[in-house]
């Protein structure tokens, strides 16, 4: 019988989650029965849903997250011992996997062999090439259609999503702004990733730093944050540009009761008569193969560079979700268990 651990969620967030709203639990696994496997967690992932998400499940409920495993005992031809899997299992060291039970374009229940890294660290499946880069790789792709030549601006650019938005757009032939929460992960974005123009939004002047690196306006805008930013943005774009909206980190933090207001973007979406397009990954889910095989391409012939900001232990996978949530990140924020 083996003895696993998990993180439960037993109260609500209220503001910036607090390690006692969470309970690590042992507890005693079950003999794997027919189609199922015993998967030993090695890398989890953390990530902005998982707060916006607190709310969406009655308390207690183990925190979920999509997570790198090794199977350890198997009754599942498909996934013999040794396999990699990917699951949706969350914060957890062992869990029991029925890929049976699996539910088509739902996160929840995905489960699936982690794809072909071709020597790529096993940990980019829960990255790079696992679900943030199926987020930005359909998210901006299907939903902004870049041309070459367009300019780009993305927000929350140098985290596990946006970095790599910025860099599929300049693969695509666009010109790339960025904006980040520090100076030096604006130098990463521009020395190291190749964005064309990338600026601290805690310090730059948006408006002024905008027209100066985006004279002609913006085409196409990957939001990570919401707020005011993003309404500065929308009114610098060109007619028929078009918005993906990822995601509003820049309010999981608060009161949603009594959320901050940004300015009024209705005028500039007629005027400029531009499409937003909000959007969950799961949508592409039986398309994930896809985008997993262009990213890993990419990599490895390095027009895409990662980054991982690693924390290791799995007594320290809520450290790793505060961090990630104050942006202390660079690129991908992952825990090695």
């Amino acid at each position: 019988m083996v003895k696993a651990r998990k993180y439960v969620v037993k109260k609500y967030f209220e503001g910036v989650p607090k390690r006692e709203d969470f309970e690590i639990v042992e507890y005693d696994l079950p003999p794997i029965q027919n189609g199922e496997v015993l998967v030993k967690t090695e890398w989890v992932g953390v990530d902005p849903y998982q707060r916006a998400y607190n709310r969406r499940y009655p308390v207690p409920y183990d925190q979920f997250g999509f997570q790198l495993g090794v199977v350890e005992d198997s009754k599942d031809p498909r996934y013999p011992v040794g396999t990699r899997i990917v699951s949706h299992n969350g914060w957890c060291d062992y869990s029991i996997i029925n890929a049976n039970v699996q539910t088509s374009n739902s996160l929840l229940n995905a489960v699936y062999k982690a794809p072909d890294l071709k020597g790529l660290s096993p940990s980019l499946a829960v990255g790079a090439v696992g679900m943030p880069g199926a987020t930005a790789y359909f998210g901006f792709l299907e939903l902004c259609q870049p041309k070459p030549g367009e300019t780009v601006v993305v927000t929350g650019a140098a985290g596990a999503v946006g970095s790599l938005v910025g860099q599929i757009a300049k693969i695509k032939g666009c010109r790339v702004i960025g904006f980040a929460g520090s100076d030096d992960k604006v130098d990463w974005l521009v020395k190291d990733l190749g964005f064309d123009s990338a600026f601290n939004y805690k310090t730059a002047d948006i408006r002024k730093v905008l027209k100066e690196a985006a004279p002609n306006g913006i085409d196409c805008y990957f939001d990570n944050v919401g707020g005011e930013i993003s309404s500065i943005i929308m009114s610098q774009m060109n007619h028929f540009g078009r918005v993906s909206v990822c995601g509003s980190i820049s309010s999981y933090n608060d009161d949603p009761t009594n959320l901050p207001t940004a300015p009024i973007v209705q005028m500039d979406i007629v005027m400029k008569q531009l499409k937003i397009e909000g959007f969950l990954v799961p949508r592409w889910l039986g398309r994930w193969p896809e985008a997993f095989s262009e990213l890993v391409k990419w990599i490895k012939s390095g027009e895409i560079k990662t980054k991982e900001h690693i924390t290791e232990g799995f007594d320290k996978i809520f450290d790793a979700f505060i961090g990630m949530l104050a942006g202390e990140n660079t690129g991908r924020a992952v825990v090695k268990i």
